[in-house]
């Protein structure tokens, strides 16, 4: 690995840290005034959550900039110049590694093991990416799925607001959950094992070994699977929220009570 990656690196695990203990505290009291009254535990993993949304927007907007206009990277998706891809890796990895950290100091409260397994695929991968160089277009590739992360994340801050299901926000918010979700993390397979396909058997294929060729498809199937998993845990929430938010139409409507507010705050549950 570079110098200019392990600063990147490096410097990805302290600014994330940085958000995730000042920033975020700050900009929180100042403009969500729930956040006051939210426990302890709930002020960590909504400082975590913060963090989680700046990095998304981040590395999923490279990531999009990348595919559309990285011409070296789109031309050879195996050997292709690997320079801005290995920049939004490093942030990425940065941030996966802080994430740990994190997850690790609070186990109690916010362990979750799916979330140790994708991060621990992705850093296995990404650290080709890093080293070696390899993959650029498929590691940047994998980095749209962030895009959906900012909804996941709105979604608790309603919940943790206690918000309730069927107020026309957290209706909203849950079905673009859903539907960016699908787009960007199921979608996308076909495309994209359709891409890893065509490159079996050619030299550049060969050329990387046995290593980086278990690392990248092994890592691919690992973060599917959970992805798979987690689409459809949101589509039965999504699902949940929706005939919710019927049902207690239909019931305003039998009871004369046209002018009910759906907007009005009251206690959520954890789709």
């Amino acid at each position: 690995m570079e110098m200019r990656e392990v600063t990147v690196v490096t410097g990805s695990f302290a600014g994330f840290q940085l958000l995730f203990s000042v920033a975020s505290p700050l900009f929180s009291r100042l403009f969500v005034p729930g956040y006051r009254r939210l426990p302890p535990a709930k002020h960590t993993e909504w400082n975590s959550r913060f963090v989680s949304t700046i990095h998304a927007l981040i590395v999923g907007l490279f990531c999009l900039y990348i595919l559309w206009f990285d011409d070296a990277v789109n031309a050879d998706p195996v050997w292709g110049d690997p320079g801005l891809v290995k920049l939004n890796v490093a942030i990425t990895c940065g941030y996966l590694l802080y994430d740990l950290v994190l997850l690790a100091r609070n186990w109690a409260t916010m362990g979750d093991s799916f979330f140790v397994c994708h991060h621990f695929a992705a850093l296995y991968a990404y650290g080709y990416v890093l080293t070696q160089g390899v993959l650029p277009y498929f590691a940047n590739f994998r980095l749209i799925s962030e895009l959906s992360t900012p909804f996941v994340n709105q979604r608790w801050f309603f919940e943790a607001l206690s918000y309730p299901r069927t107020d026309r926000q957290v209706v909203a918010n849950g079905v673009a959950m859903a539907v960016v979700f699908f787009l960007v993390r199921i979608a996308v397979m076909p495309p994209y094992y359709s891409r890893v396909v065509s490159t079996f058997g050619t030299p550049a294929f060969e050329r990387l070994g046995l290593g980086p060729q278990v690392a990248w498809i092994s890592s691919c199937i690992c973060l599917d699977v959970l992805n798979t998993v987690w689409m459809y845990k949101i589509a039965r929430g999504c699902y949940r929220v929706l005939t919710g938010a019927q049902g207690k139409k239909a019931k305003g409507a039998s009871s004369n009570q046209l002018n009910h507010h759906d907007g009005a705050h009251g206690n959520s549950h954890r789709d």
